[in-house]
C-alpha cells in the first residue's frame, strides 16, 4: 500500500500539489471565519440535575439565577474621592441611599430591563435596599439580570458580548458601572483565547522555523515542514467549521487545532524529510528515495497518527462538549497532517529533488564519520540496563508524588489575568459585600407545594451554616427568621405544582465548603416530590461526577485500542503492554508537576497566574488524551525503526542501538519543536490554557528525553527476544490480519529506462532487498 502511495506521489506530483493548493484555498476561505461559529461554554453535563434545574426555571417559571451582575459605585462629588471633610461626612456624600444616587440606580435598572433579551432585572434600589446588596462601606450596590435561553443560543451569546463590551466600564450620573457574572467571565475568556491564539502563532511559527533551519542546515528543507504545518492548521479550522454545522464546538478547541496541527505536521514532516535525505545519502535516486521514504517513514506517520487519534477519540464519550470539541479538532488536524505529510510532502520532494539543500549553511552531520552521541548513549544503557531503569523510574515516581494530593475544581473568574476588568469587578463583589449575592443558586421543588411546606423548607435552608439568605414565595429568610415578608414579586417563585428557592451563600462557589453545602441540600429530606439544585457549584459537582464516572471507560478504550493497534503493528504482546505502562509513568510525573505548580502555586508569580488550591477537572483529562497519544507517537517512531533493524539483522541489542541512533535526533528535534508550540500557548493569560500548554510541554519533554532514551532501551535490552513474542495463535492472526509492516524489505528497481513520472503506468520490477548497500539505483546524481 505504501509503495503505491509513494509511486502515486511521484508520478502525479503536480496534480497532488495542485489539489493541496486547492485545499489550502478552500480551508482559508471557510476556516478563517470559524471563530465566529464557536461558543464559550461547554463545561456542564447536559444530563445533570444542575442543568435540569436551570431548564425548569427557564421553561416552567420563566426565570432563573443571575447570569450577569453589575457593580455600581457612587462617585464622590466633583469626581474627587479624597474630598475635604471627615470620613463620616464623606461616607454620607457617597452613600448608595443618597437621593440622586437612588434616582440614578432606578433609572439604570429600567434602562437594562428595557433591553430586549434580558429578564429578571433587579437591583439594590428596586428590591427595597436589602443590606446584602450593599457593600460594607455603603459606597457600592449590585444589580442583577438573567439571560433566558440555552447557553449556546447565538442571540443570547451576542447579547452577552454586547453587554460585556458596553458595561465593562461606564458611567450613569453619579454611578460608575462595571460588569461581572458568569456570562461576562466566559466572554472575556473567549476574547482572551482569541488574543492568546494570535500571540502563540506569532511566537511558535518563527521559532519553529528557526529551529528547523538549525536542524536541517538548509532554509528550503526547513520551510517545507512549516508550510505543511500552516496548511494543516487551516485544514483543521475548515474541519472544525464543518463540525459546527452539526453540533456546538468550544472556542478553546481552536487552541488545540493550532498547537496540535502545527506540532504534529512539523513532527511528521521532519520524519519524512529526514528519511528522504538519509535515503539520498545512501545512494537512491530521487524517485527511489521518495518511494522508500513513504514505505518506511510514511508508514510510521500513518500509524502514529492513528495512535494519537485513538487516544483523542476517547474524549467523545464524555458528555461535556468542551472535551468533545477537542476530539473533533484533534482528529481533524491529525487527518490533515497525515494527508499532507504522506502524500503532498513526498510530491513536493519529488519536484524539488536536491534543491531542498538550497541555501544550506554549515557542515551537515554525516554518520560515517565517527560514532554519534545517540549510539554512545544507547550502548551505555544496554551495558547497564538495570541501573538505568531503576534511576529513571524512581525519578519519575518522585515527580508524580504531588498528584496524590490533587483537589479538583473548575475554571472561574480567577482563570482570567489579574488586570482583566471583569475579574477585578468580580473580586470586589466577592470581598466587599456581606453575602455572595451574585453567587446565589436555585433549589427547584416539584410536587406537594403549599405555603406551609415552602416556609418550612425555606427556614430549614436558611439555618444551614453557609447560607446568608433564602428567598421564597412566602418571603425572605435568614437564620430561621422571616426578615422580609412576601410581596407582589413573590409570585415568581410558584408555577403550578412547583416552586423554587433562591439561596444566597456566604462561601466561594468553587470551594470545598460550597460543595459540602450543595451535597447537604441534596441529601436533605424534602416535603416535596422532587428537588433539583442548580447553580455553579452544583454544576461543578455534576461535572466531576460525569467525568470521573466515565474515566475508567475512557481509559479502557484508550488502553485497549492502543494495545490492539500496537499488536497489529508489531505482532508482540510485550511491546504494547510496556508502552502503556511507561506512558502512565510519564503522565504521572507530568500531573505531579502540574499539581505542584498550578494547585500549590509554586512559581505562580513567575508564570503569571493565580493559584486557587484546585486543579481544573477538565484540563488533565484533556492532557491525558493528547499526551498519551503523543507518547505513542514517539513510541511508534522508535519501535518502527528498531523492528525494521531487528527484522533485517535478528540482533536485538544492535537493533536497539541502531533504532535510537537513527531516530534519536529526529525524536528529540520533533519533541523540541512540539515543546516550542505548546510553550507558546503557555504564554496565555488564561490559567487553564497555561496549564494545558505547560502540561503538554512537560509531557513531551519527559517522554522524549527520559522515557524513550533510557527506560525503553533498558527494558527492551532485558526482554531480549521476548520483545517480539506472541503465542502461536496470535502470531498466526497477526501474520494474516496485522497491519502491513510497510514494504521495508522490498525496493523498486529504478533503472534508467523506467520513469515513475511517466503518465503511463511504469513497468517496475519489485525484488527482495538483501542489504542496504545492494540497492540498485538509476539516476543517483542531482540531474534527473
Amino acid at each position: 500500500m505504501f509503495t503505491k502511495v509513494g509511486m502515486f506521489a511521484v508520478r502525479r506530483r503536480r496534480l497532488v500539489l495542485v489539489a493541496a493548493l486547492a485545499l489550502l484555498v478552500i480551508a482559508t476561505v471557510f476556516g478563517s471565519s470559524v471563530i465566529d461559529r464557536l461558543v464559550g461554554s461547554g463545561f456542564d453535563d447536559p444530563g445533570s440535575d444542575s442543568v435540569a434545574a436551570r431548564s425548569e426555571l427557564d421553561t416552567r417559571f420563566d426565570t432563573g439565577f443571575s447570569d450577569v451582575a453589575f457593580l455600581l459605585t457612587v462617585i464622590a462629588p466633583d469626581d474627587d474621592p479624597a474630598a475635604d471633610g471627615d470620613a463620616a461626612d464623606r461616607a454620607d456624600r457617597v452613600a448608595v441611599d443618597r437621593p440622586d444616587v437612588v434616582a440614578a440606580g432606578l433609572a439604570f435598572t429600567e434602562e437594562i430591563a428595557a433591553i430586549e433579551g434580558t429578564d429578571d432585572v433587579t437591583s439594590y434600589w428596586s428590591l427595597g435596599s436589602p443590606e446584602s446588596m450593599r457593600s460594607f462601606d455603603g459606597t457600592r450596590a449590585i444589580a442583577l439580570l438573567r439571560l433566558p435561553g440555552a447557553l449556546t443560543d447565538a442571540a443570547r451569546e451576542d447579547l452577552a458580548v454586547e453587554l460585556t463590551q458596553t458595561w465593562v466600564s461606564a458611567q450613569r450620573g453619579p454611578l460608575r458601572i462595571e460588569i461581572a457574572g458568569r456570562d461576562p467571565v466566559f466572554e472575556q475568556l473567549g476574547l482572551q483565547a482569541e488574543s492568546d491564539l494570535a500571540l502563540a502563532e506569532a511566537i511558535a511559527i518563527p521559532l519553529t522555523l528557526l529551529l528547523l533551519v538549525v536542524v536541517f542546515r538548509s532554509v528550503v528543507a526547513a520551510l517545507l515542514p512549516v508550510l505543511v504545518g500552516i496548511t494543516t492548521i487551516l485544514g483543521g479550522f475548515f474541519i472544525i467549521y464543518l463540525v459546527t454545522t452539526f453540533t456546538d464546538v468550544s472556542i478553546f478547541a481552536i487552541n488545540l487545532a493550532t498547537a496540535l496541527g502545527l506540532g504534529l505536521a512539523i513532527d511528521y514532516s521532519l520524519l519524512i524529510v529526514s528519511r528522504y535525505r538519509e535515503e539520498r545519502r545512501r545512494g537512491l535516486s530521487v524517485d527511489g528515495a521518495v518511494v522508500r521514504t513513504v514505505q518506511t517513514a510514511g508508514r510510521t506517520v500513518v500509524y502514529s497518527g492513528l495512535t494519537v487519534a485513538v487516544s483523542l477519540s476517547a474524549l467523545l464519550i464524555f458528555p461535556l462538549y468542551f472535551l468533545r470539541s477537542f476530539a473533533y479538532a484533534g482528529i481533524g488536524v491529525i487527518f490533515v497532517a497525515i494527508l499532507m505529510s504522506v502524500v503532498a510532502l513526498p510530491a513536493a520532494l519529488s519536484l524539488l529533488a536536491d534543491r531542498i539543500e538550497k541555501w544550506s549553511f554549515g557542515k551537515r552531520y554525516e554518520r560515517r564519520h565517527g560514532i554519534s552521541r545517540w549510539r554512545q548513549l544507547a550502548e551505555n544503557v544496554i551495558r547497564h540496563p538495570i541501573g538505568v531503569l531503576v534511576v529513571a523510574t524512581v525519578f519519575l515516581i518522585a515527580l508524580a508524588i504531588p498528584f496524590l494530593g490533587v483537589e479538583w475544581g473548575e475554571a472561574d473568574y480567577r482563570s482570567l489575568p489579574v488586570d482583566d476588568p471583569v475579574r477585578q469587578t468580580t473580586e470586589i463583589l466577592t470581598q466587599d459585600f456581606p453575602s455572595a449575592e451574585s453567587n446565589a443558586f436555585p433549589v427547584v421543588a416539584i410536587g406537594g407545594v403549599d405555603n406551609g411546606a415552602i416556609t418550612g423548607h425555606a427556614i430549614t435552608l436558611s439555618l444551614l451554616p453557609d447560607v446568608a439568605r433564602v428567598d421564597a414565595a412566602t418571603g425572605s429568610f435568614a437564620g430561621g427568621a422571616n426578615i422580609v415578608p412576601a410581596d407582589a414579586t413573590a409570585s415568581r417563585f410558584v408555577a403550578g405544582d412547583a416552586t423554587w428557592f433562591n439561596v444566597v451563600p456566604t462561601v466561594e462557589p468553587i470551594s470545598a465548603e460550597a460543595e459540602a453545602l450543595i451535597q447537604t441540600i441534596r441529601g436533605m429530606d424534602s416535603p416535596f416530590g422532587a428537588t433539583l439544585v442548580g447553580g455553579g457549584t452544583a454544576a461543578l459537582i455534576d461535572t466531576k461526577d460525569a467525568i470521573f464516572r466515565l474515566v475508567p471507560f475512557a481509559a479502557a478504550l484508550i488502553f485497549g485500542a492502543t494495545f490492539v493497534l500496537l499488536f497489529l503493528m508489531f505482532g508482540s504482546l510485550l511491546v504494547p503492554l510496556k508502552a502503556i505502562v511507561l506512558n502512565l509513568l510519564s503522565l504521572g510525573a507530568t500531573f505531579g508537576l502540574m499539581v505542584w505548580v498550578f494547585q500549590d502555586g509554586n512559581g505562580s508569580e513567575l508564570l503569571g497566574f493565580t493559584a486557587t488550591g484546585f486543579t481544573d477537572t477538565s484540563t488533565p483529562i484533556l492532557i491525558f488524551g493528547i499526551a498519551f497519544g503523543l507518547s505513542m507517537d514517539y513510541e511508534v517512531f522508535l519501535l518502527s525503526r528498531i523492528k525494521e533493524e531487528y527484522d533485517r539483522t535478528g540482533d536485538n541489542n544492535q537493533a536497539i542501538i541502531t533504532g535510537i541512533d537513527r531516530t534519536g535526533p529526529v525524536v528529540t528535534s520533533a519533541a523540541l519543536l512540539l515543546t516550542i508550540t505548546f510553550l507558546a500557548f503557555a504564554t496565555s493569560g488564561i490559567s487553564f490554557v497555561k496549564l494545558f500548554g505547560l502540561g503538554l510541554a512537560t509531557a513531551v519533554i519527559v517522554d522524549a528525553f527520559v522515557v524513550r532514551v533510557t527506560i525503553v532501551p533498558a527494558l527492551m535490552t532485558l526482554a531480549g527476544r521476548w520483545n517480539w513474542w506472541a503465542p502461536a495463535p496470535l502470531r498466526r492472526f497477526h501474520d494474516r490480519w496485522g497491519l502491513p509492516h510497510g514494504d521495508t524489505g522490498v525496493v523498486i528497481d529504478l533503472r534508467d529506462e523506467i520513469d515513475l513520472r511517466d503518465r503511463r503506468k511504469p513497468k517496475v520490477e519489485v525484488r527482495q532487498e538483501e542489504r542496504p548497500g545492494d540497492i540498485p539505483v538509476g539516476r543517483t546524481g542531482p540531474h534527473r
